[in-house]
Formats: C-alpha cells, sequence, structure tokens
C-alpha cells in the first residue's frame, strides 16, 4: 500500500513538474489526451536546432489538421512523459549519450524508436584550440596537469543533462585525477556566454561541446580524447515516440520517421538562434517555404487529417 501511494505521489509530482517547464506554445502539458484523433504532443530542451526542428514539425502537422503542443523539460522528463504517456514524440534522442536515461524505457517497451534525424554527431568534454596548443591539452587524461589553469572547473549545461551526470561520474571515480574537479552546470545559454567571455580573454577552459553547433568553428573546437572510455560520446540523433502511438496513429509515425536533417542545416538554424536572435518559429516558417523537395520527402505517403495527400495539400 505504501509503496502504491508513494508511486500515486510521485506521479503527480512528475505531471506538476511538466506543466511547470511549459514551452512556448503554452498549451496544458496534459491537455487534449481526450481528443485522441490528430494530436501530436512534442517535449523539448532549449536546444537551438531542437527547438526549430519542433517548431517545422509541429507547423507542418497544423497544415494537416493535428493539434500540437511542445514542452520545455529537462531529459530525464522528457524519457517521463513518453514513458507515461504525457507526451508523443522527442526529436532530440542524442545517442549513445543519454543511453542511460533512455534506454530503461526503450527495453520495457514504454518508447520506441521511430527514426533517425540526423548522424555525425559529437558530444563530449572539450577546449578551445588555442587552450589545446598552449596547454598541449588533448585528452581527459591532460587536464589535471593544468588544474590550476581551469580552477578545476568543467563547465556544463542544463541540470539533468546526462552529460553532466557522465561528467560528475568521472569526478567521483576520480577517473582521469579528475576527483578533485567540479562541474558547474547551468543552462546552454550561460555555459555559452561564459565560455564566450573566457574566449575573449584567452583562458583556459573546459566545458561540455557538441557538434553540429557554431562553437566547433568559432572556438576552432578541440573534443578531448578518452582512452579509458568514460564518455559514451554521441553518434546520431534519434526520433522517440510513445508506445502505441504507431498502432493509433500510423500516419503520424510515418511522418516522425522521415525526418532527416543534415548537419550544415542544423548548424545553421544554432546560428539564427543563438547569435542572429531569429525567432525560432519564423526560421521554421522560411525553411518550410524554401525547401519543397525536402518537405515533400518528409511528407512522403503521409495524409491530412481528412485523408488528402500531405505534401500536395502544403506543398500547395
Amino acid at each position: 500500500m505504501l509503496r502504491r501511494m508513494l508511486a500515486a505521489v510521485a506521479a503527480v509530482l512528475t505531471g506538476v513538474a511538466l506543466a511547470a517547464c511549459s514551452g512556448e506554445s503554452g498549451d496544458d502539458f496534459a491537455a487534449g489526451t481526450d481528443d485522441g484523433d490528430h494530436l501530436a504532443r512534442f517535449v523539448q530542451q532549449p536546444w537551438a536546432d531542437l527547438v526549430v526542428e519542433t517548431r517545422i514539425a509541429m507547423q507542418l502537422l497544423d497544415r494537416l489538421g493535428y493539434r500540437t503542443s511542445t514542452q520545455e523539460v529537462s531529459v530525464p522528463l522528457a524519457a517521463e512523459a513518453l514513458s507515461t504517456g504525457q507526451a508523443d514524440a522527442y526529436l532530440g534522442n542524442w545517442w549513445p549519450s543519454q543511453q542511460e536515461t533512455f534506454q530503461p524505457v526503450l527495453d520495457d517497451g514504454r518508447v520506441e524508436v521511430a527514426g533517425t534525424l540526423l548522424t555525425g554527431t559529437e558530444y563530449a568534454p572539450a577546449v578551445p584550440g588555442y587552450v589545446a596548443e598552449e596547454l598541449g591539452i588533448r585528452s581527459l587524461a591532460d587536464l589535471d596537469a593544468h588544474a590550476g589553469a581551469f580552477g578545476r572547473e568543467i563547465l556544463g549545461i542544463e541540470p539533468g543533462a546526462p552529460g553532466n551526470a557522465t561528467i560528475r561520474q568521472a569526478i567521483t571515480n576520480d577517473a582521469y585525477g579528475l576527483g578533485d574537479w567540479k562541474l558547474t552546470a547551468s543552462s546552454t545559454e550561460a555555459m555559452l556566454a561564459e565560455v564566450t567571455r573566457r574566449a575573449e580573454q584567452k583562458r583556459p577552459v573546459a566545458f561540455l561541446g557538441w557538434s553540429p553547433h557554431w562553437m566547433t568553428v568559432a572556438w576552432d573546437l578541440h573534443f578531448l580524447e578518452d582512452p579509458e572510455k568514460v564518455w559514451p560520446g554521441a553518434g546520431e540523433i534519434r526520433v522517440l515516440t510513445r508506445a502505441g502511438l504507431r498502432a493509433e496513429d500510423a500516419n503520424l509515425t510515418r511522418f516522425l520517421s522521415q525526418i532527416t536533417v543534415d548537419a550544415q542545416t542544423a548548424s545553421r538554424w544554432i546560428d539564427q538562434v543563438d547569435k542572429d536572435k531569429q525567432d525560432p518559429a519564423d526560421i521554421a516558417a522560411a525553411w518550410i517555404s524554401a525547401n519543397p523537395d525536402t518537405v515533400r520527402t518528409w511528407l512522403a505517403g503521409v495524409t491530412t487529417a481528412d485523408g488528402k495527400r500531405a505534401a500536395d495539400e502544403v506543398i500547395a
């Protein structure tokens, strides 16, 4: 009985946390579950390319007659939302860096892989090129010899991010002699601002880096080697859906499975959001208008809510 009561309380608290982390749509996270048909509820993190990708998917689905929403949540809450049926899709499953978070719900069938959105990613602790050259930093094993220069600190992103957890675990295990180091978690935007500040002063800084992103070019980024294999890395970004969506809405699942993006396009979206401060919804709308061939590929075999050919309706 106590176990059931605790589970019920946890479910309520999770729902409250998810609702409190609302994204740009402003919709109630759990709203629309009674409608069932033609509903697409996304979850996302505040990563520029993911936000734009989600906006593109929502705008296309809006034109097909779906009712869409998105909520901004941490990675663990995204897994929880999908696994409990509070969300339908997630376009930002960096793999294998998020494996520890998502593998359990994938293994028990509560979450499913719909497709691969992007391949050839990198995700690891990194240093700017000037740090790699001046201090000879090429590997995680090189950091501790220069601990004083770095203030024994690695900069991270949002609390709850799997990358942060991996760095903390390495520190706990004293991997590479990092046992007396610390991870400073904040947000993606805050981390990038702090790295920018230190880079302008040519100060040593180690942080959680990834590609595609403008940081790789702006700072001539060097991803640190990992000879002890403590870092899972990231080779692709996948699209995940809740269990049962394929059976309930094969049309929506087909659309989600056909979304693919190349690294150059993703990097451009990140530039537009982070550097040019453009509205992701405007970026999404402009991209849809400028890329009818790609849109048609995403919509191949997909129909509108009333059964019409989706590509014909959207392109028209």
